[in-house]
C-alpha cells in the first residue's frame, strides 16, 4: 500500500494511535472503559437514548426536505472519480438557508412521526448539522481540526452539543450512536450519514424522505462497496483493502472478516463479487480524512 497523508488511516497507524492512547491514558492514572473507552480506541458503541423511540406508526405526516434538497442539488459537485464533493465556498452564500432549515428541524414534533419519516429526518438533521459546522470554522483541510468536543482524548467536533430538539441538547455522535444505530440496527446508516470526509460515503444530491428512504439507502450502500474506497481487491496478491468504516464499526457488519465480507458480497456488482469470491479476510483498511471539498483553485 502507497504511503498515506496525515489525514489518511491505515491499520498500522490506527494501532499505533491506540497503543500512544492507551500509555496516554495510564500516565494519568485513568481506567477508561464502557462509552469512554470507545471514543479513546475506536468508535462510539451503541448506546440507546430511549427517550427517541417514541413514534406513531399511524401517522402519514412528512418532514419538509425541500431547503437542504435545494442546497445539496445546487453544490454538491460529482466527481470523475465517483466522489461527490461540497463547495463549501458555494454553501456559505447561501447560509441563511441552511440555518433555517436546520431551526425548522429542531422545531419539528418527531417523537409524533412515522419510523420512516424518522430516519430520514436524523440523516438530514446529521448531514445539515455537519455542512453547518465546517462553514463555521472553514477554511479546514479535514473536519478532524474542528476540536471543539469535550474531554482530554476528543478530536473532532463530533461529542459537542450543538443543537437542542424537544429540550435535549445533542451531539452528531448522539445522533448517530445513540439514536440511528441503536433504533433502527440497519448497517447501511454508515451509507447515509455524511462526516465530510473523502473517505466516507457520498452525500447524496438529494435529500433523504420516508418515501425514498430504502431506495436511497439500498443505492448508498451498492456505490460505496463497489467504490475503490469501499472494498478493493489487489490485482497482484488478491488481499482484500476496505475502508476503516468496517472494521471501526465490524459489529454493525457481523462482528468479523467473515460478516463484512458478506456484507460486501451481498452489495458487490458482478466483478467485484467475482474478485471476493475465494476471500476470507481483511488485509488491511484505510480512510482519508480530507475535507471532501471542491479544490480550491476550481
Amino acid at each position: 500500500m502507497s504511503a498515506v497523508t496525515k489525514d489518511n488511516v491505515t491499520m498500522s497507524q490506527e494501532r499505533a494511535m491506540h497503543r500512544r492512547g492507551f500509555l496516554a491514558a495510564t500516565a494519568v492514572g485513568l481506567l477508561v472503559t464502557g462509552p469512554a473507552r470507545a471514543q479513546l480506541f475506536g468508535a462510539p458503541a451503541p448506546d440507546l437514548w430511549p427517550r427517541w423511540q417514541a413514534h406513531d406508526p399511524a401517522s402519514t405526516a412528512v418532514v419538509d426536505h425541500t431547503a437542504w434538497a435545494g442546497l445539496l442539488a445546487r453544490h454538491i459537485r460529482p466527481s470523475a472519480d465517483g466522489i461527490n464533493r461540497m463547495d463549501y465556498r458555494a454553501l456559505a452564500g447561501e447560509r441563511s438557508s441552511l440555518d433555517g432549515y436546520l431551526r425548522a428541524l429542531a422545531a419539528v414534533p418527531i417523537d409524533t412521526y412515522g419510523r420512516a419519516e424518522q430516519f430520514a429526518y436524523w440523516v438530514n438533521f446529521y448531514n445539515a448539522l455537519t455542512a453547518q459546522v465546517i462553514l463555521d470554522h472553514y477554511p479546514v483541510d479535514s473536519i478532524r481540526q474542528i476540536d471543539i468536543s469535550p474531554g482530554w482524548f476528543a478530536n473532532g467536533p463530533w461529542g459537542a452539543k450543538l443543537v437542542e430538539v424537544d429540550g435535549e441538547a445533542l451531539s452528531l455522535d448522539d445522533i448517530e450512536h445513540r439514536i440511528l444505530r441503536p433504533i433502527w440496527q440497519d448497517n447501511r446508516v454508515h451509507y447515509a450519514v455524511n462526516c465530510a470526509a473523502i473517505g466516507c460515503p457520498n452525500l447524496r444530491r438529494e435529500a433523504f424522505t420516508g418515501a425514498s428512504l430504502e431506495v436511497m439507502l439500498q443505492a448508498g450502500a451498492q456505490d460505496y462497496v463497489n467504490h475503490p474506497r469501499g472494498a478493493t481487491v489487489r490485482d497482484r496478491d488478491g488481499r482484500l483493502l476496505t475502508s476503516s468504516i468496517y472494521t471501526w464499526f465490524r459489529e454493525d457488519f457481523g462482528g468479523s472478516d467473515t460478516g463484512v465480507i458478506r456484507h460486501l458480497r451481498g452489495h458487490a456488482q458482478p466483478a467485484l463479487a467475482e474478485r471476493l469470491s475465494g476471500v476470507t479476510r481483511i488485509a488491511d483498511h484505510a480512510y482519508d480524512w480530507s475535507l471532501n471539498d471542491v479544490p480550491r483553485s476550481a
